[in-house]
């Protein structure tokens, strides 16, 4: 069975999601359902147990299967996404630990320097490390010889619904790696989660384009086919490309005779 192994972990998904922008928690949990993925990612601000409508834990902590991927959404430094990784871990018991690390609001971009050393701290304290990060092959070697369990560039910036534009330098991230390659952030549809996953791709992580669909659970379901879609061809063998027309049935000698 193809199967996704991120440390000791063993998922039969490789669709991942994120929880934000949904309208609903409900809306959420049914994408969640739908989709199959057993690995979701949530913000240290949506551990609210005392406050029952914001909090996301309690809800997605009874489903069967599921396991969560706390994330640093929010920190700006190194030092507030290693302290936020410690309260998740706390809190949800997950060894897993998504380093998002954008100090700026406005284009939230992710800080190299602070994520690689927020990496390598979390490392030695025992986390399964996944860091969002620019599309840098040099930085994603770092961060896998940091010790990391996967590196997450991303296909274009956050939200943006831009696709894989960055899809030039992950193919060389791919080609370089030998941990899991998930490309995260800007996907707009199933058709690019598909190239990502033809590409090389071991996974994909989606969150707005599943969220703010007209249906949500429905466009879960989409991506989690098309996820699968593009592995079963990336594993098929997908025919190169050829800088003329070959034709499929070669006329044979036949039609030249009288």
């Amino acid at each position: 069975m193809d199967q996704l192994q991120l440390g000791n972990h063993i998922l039969s998904s490789r669709l991942i999601l994120g929880t934000g922008k949904f309208s609903s928690t409900r809306a959420m949990l049914d994408a969640v359902r739908a989709s199959g993925t057993q690995l979701v990612t949530i913000a240290l601000r949506r551990f609210n147990r005392e406050q029952a409508e914001d909090d996301l834990f309690g809800p997605l902590s009874h489903i069967e299967g599921l396991t969560l991927m706390p994330n640093t959404s929010g920190a700006a430094t190194a030092r507030e996404a290693i302290r936020a990784a410690h309260i998740s871990r706390e809190l949800s018991g997950s060894p897993f630990i998504k380093v998002e690390i954008h100090p700026n609001p406005q284009h939230l971009m992710p800080d190299p320097i602070e994520t690689y050393e927020a990496c390598r701290v979390l490392v030695s304290e025992g986390f399964l490390v996944m860091p969002y990060i620019p599309a840098d092959p040099v930085l994603a070697k770092r961060l896998e010889d940091a010790g990391c369990v996967s590196v997450m560039p991303l296909g274009s910036a956050i939200g943006s619904g831009q696709g894989l534009s960055t899809a030039a330098m992950v193919s060389i991230i791919i080609r370089e790696s030998r941990i899991p390659v998930i490309v995260d952030a800007g996907l707009r549809s199933p058709s690019e989660a598909c190239a990502a996953m033809e590409m090389g791709c071991e996974a994909v992580l989606v969150n707005s384009a599943v969220a703010v669909a007209r249906d949500p659970a429905a466009m879960a379901v989409a991506f989690a086919r098309a996820v699968e879609a593009g592995r079963q061809a990336r594993q098929a063998g997908i025919m190169p490309k050829y800088g003329a027309a070959v034709a499929t049935s070669p006329l044979t000698s036949f039609l030249g005779n009288p």
